[in-house]
């Protein structure tokens, strides 16, 4: 296998999917000095097709890129695609869920349903017609506060009903097995080993 650009700058995002794939053949960009495209894209799959291109067209190598977000049922799938810039373009984590809590302020618990959606894509090249794309989707519901002191980004307020708290408070070994960027990285490999 050749090396492969991670068309991310996002370092939560990139211990995670170096921690699930173990492989040191997977390089981020910062690596290469490719600055981030604009996410003009309506849907996750568009916008990770935007960043996958943008990292191939720099570096030259093939490009694994992902959109990911949240969903939440109460709210008509916001933040959804603009998750990583709910309360405005740098905004911190923290004024992203702390938003989202006042925006679900008064919502009864089971009406509190959302999910985190990823979307991953590789391209072989630049102008690589037929990206591979996998998704993975993770159910859980939006707390009231935030609990936990791990992960990145909703952690802190999103319940894994599974496990009987947040994914800030899962251990990143155990956030790696169930989450959305994991699914999506295995269903990936997957189709890559096929193809």
């Amino acid at each position: 296998m050749s090396q492969i650009v991670l068309a991310s700058g996002n370092q939560g995002k990139i211990r995670e999917i170096q921690a699930i794939l173990q492989n040191d053949l997977i390089l981020p960009q910062s690596q290469f000095q490719v600055a981030e495209p604009a996410e003009t894209g309506a849907t996750f799959v568009e916008n990770a097709i935007i960043k996958a291109r943008n990292a191939a067209q720099h570096c030259g190598l093939p490009a694994i890129a992902d959109d990911s977000g949240l969903v939440v049922d109460a709210l008509n799938g916001a933040p959804g695609v603009i998750s990583a810039r709910y309360a405005g373009i740098g905004a911190s984590d923290q004024d992203n869920w702390q938003k989202l809590l006042h925006a679900l302020d008064g919502i009864a618990t089971a009406q509190r349903s959302a999910r985190f959606i990823c979307v991953m894509v590789y391209l072989r090249h630049a102008d690589d017609p037929t990206p591979v794309i996998a998704q993975g989707i993770w159910e859980g519901r939006i707390l009231d506060h935030a609990v936990g002191d791990h992960g990145f980004g909703y952690d802190p307020v999103f319940w894994v009903d599974a496990y009987q708290c947040s994914s800030a408070q899962l251990t990143p070994a155990v956030k790696n097995t169930l989450s959305h960027r994991a699914q999506a990285l295995h269903q990936l490999q997957q189709q890559l080993r096929g193809a």
